[in-house]
């Protein structure tokens, strides 16, 4: 009796939930073979879809939790992967949020002001992500046409600029919000400025130790160590800490309407983040922070704070330049190195690129998205070209789309950058969200500098922070208004604060 009550128990939980013991054992099937087929990476992403499931259905409900998830994890990522703490592809959590955000938007379009997508920067975006498709064509290598390969490359030169785009122009649509992305950014930049300096005072992890050891020996130059804090290299920190130092700075001296406590806490984070600069020992970095300033004192169309900025800058790069005070540090000797014309990393460079050149006049639209070190054989043409370091963003987009490519890239982001200036120096009139404006402006041209000098463009976490701040920027126009209406409230709320001191001061006078 008990086993055919066990047996009827059975057939009625098979027949009430047989679909789902199918998939179930399905799954399991697919991730087993994945596991025998692709190692732990394709077993760990099909382990993941039912977690990706239940944290779609969060995200439905759960937007800005999501997007703000986005924004650490994105900052974390290396970091995570330095500790193999990541068992899939670095890109795959970026990738998988943005995705479950834009099918969001897509699900929710009126809630989330879709109409606000198109402008310049969109339109540069499309050219930019159109032609790394075509390049999907390109045989110059006579290897035949590898689409994985391709598609590898294209999301991260090209796919990743428009996602980060698009999840920042449609959640980032509120005053409120915009300050949270500036005190997030802050809060993990402090986090990168304290990580670094634990590493000068306190000492490297065993990990970091043999990374350095075995996979960065660059990062020991002359006997002066060059400090990487949560980033994959000091190029990558260096220059970031440079851009981020530059925005923090503007918004502390013009965001106006926040109280005093948190223009010290961005003033505060941009000297951190000047330190960490230093610490990095990226001589391009120096370059990024003054081209930086430079647009600031174009953008901010005051003489009260251009003049100020003009003189203080000017003194510092006087005293880099032209004096040896502070030779004695060597993070200030390596950075005053930057601007010595017989460095000899800087003559290789020249060479490298003098080099390239000669094989690139018959490759117009370079050797393809989907050629690098692994896969262009001994015998090739381009193996040279493929397997000489390009030392830059620049150079690397150059070597793999062309003269074709590069001009297109620069064309378009020349675009949307100028688009945004002209929105911050003609279309705002409101001076906080022009200061915040030429924040995100000053950034974006920063780090493409630093681009331009090292490989570190389209490195974690710089996509998601610059061009995603660039994007805050074609939405500010949108929310005037309402940051208007919220700044006269807190201006008010802190006159009445005030206010009830000064009765309560006068009172326990008399």
């Amino acid at each position: 009796m008990m086993e055919n009550g066990k047996s009827d128990n059975i057939s009625k939980y098979t027949s009430e939930n047989g679909g789902k013991v199918l998939l179930l054992f399905l799954l399991f099937l697919i991730a087993l073979y994945q596991l025998i087929t692709m190692g732990i990476t394709g077993f760990a992403i099909v382990c993941m879809l039912p977690a990706v499931a239940l944290y779609a259905i969060f995200a439905m409900r759960h937007k800005m939790i999501t997007f703000w998830t986005l924004f650490v994890i994105n900052y974390f990522v290396m970091f995570l992967n330095r500790y193999s703490y990541m068992p899939v592809p670095v890109s795959m959590p970026n990738e998988v949020l943005e995705i479950i955000l834009l099918a969001i938007a897509i699900i929710d379009a009126k809630s989330l002001h879709l109409g606000r997508v198109a402008n310049i920067m969109f339109f540069a975006l499309v050219i930019w992500c159109g032609f790394c498709t075509i390049e999907v064509l390109n045989d110059t290598c006579d290897l035949g046409i590898d689409i994985a390969s391709w598609f590898s490359g294209a999301r991260l030169m090209a796919f990743q600029l428009m996602y980060a785009y698009l999840v920042c122009i449609i959640y980032i649509s509120t005053p409120k919000r915009v300050t949270t992305f500036l005190r997030l950014w802050a809060a993990l930049s402090l986090f990168a400025a304290f990580w670094a300096w634990k590493q000068q005072h306190i000492g490297f992890t065993s990990i970091e130790k043999a990374w350095l050891v075995y996979g960065a020996r660059t990062h020991i130059v002359n006997g002066i160590t060059r400090y990487f804090s949560i980033f994959s290299d000091a190029a990558n920190l260096g220059c970031n800490m440079a851009a981020s130092a530059v925005a923090f700075f503007i918004v502390s001296v013009s965001h106006k309407s926040i109280c005093w406590k948190e223009r010290i806490f961005f003033f505060i984070t941009g000297l951190a983040c000047t330190w960490t600069m230093f610490a990095s020992g990226t001589r391009t970095a120096i370059f990024c922070f003054a081209f930086g300033v430079s647009i600031y004192v174009f953008l901010s169309k005051s003489f009260k704070i251009a003049i100020p900025v003009t003189i203080v800058f000017g003194f510092f790069m006087f005293i880099l330049v032209f004096t040896t005070i502070g030779q004695g540090n060597s993070m200030i000797r390596r950075m005053r190195s930057a601007f010595n014309k017989e460095d000899a990393s800087l003559g290789t460079r020249e060479i490298n690129q003098t080099a390239m050149k000669k094989y690139m006049q018959d490759a117009p639209w370079g050797i393809g998205i989907s050629r690098n070190l692994g896969n262009v054989p001994a015998n090739n043409k381009y193996r040279k070209v493929s397997v000489t370091a390009p030392d830059s963003e620049y150079v690397f987009i150059w070597v793999h789309t062309g003269i074709i490519g590069i001009t297109t890239f620069i064309v378009t982001t020349m675009m949307m950058f100028l688009g945004a200036c002209i929105i911050v120096f003609f279309k705002l009139k409101n001076k906080s969200l022009q200061g915040i404006g030429a924040a995100f402006c000053c950034a974006f041209a920063a780090i493409h500098l630093g681009g331009y000098g090292n490989q570190i463009l389209m490195q974690f976490p710089n996509v998601l922070i610059f061009y995603g701040g660039l994007a805050v920027v074609y939405i500010l126009p949108h929310i005037e208004n309402e940051y208007d209406g919220l700044e006269k409230d807190i201006i008010s709320k802190r006159e009445e604060r005030k206010r009830l001191i000064a009765e309560k001061q006068r009172a326990s006078r008399d």
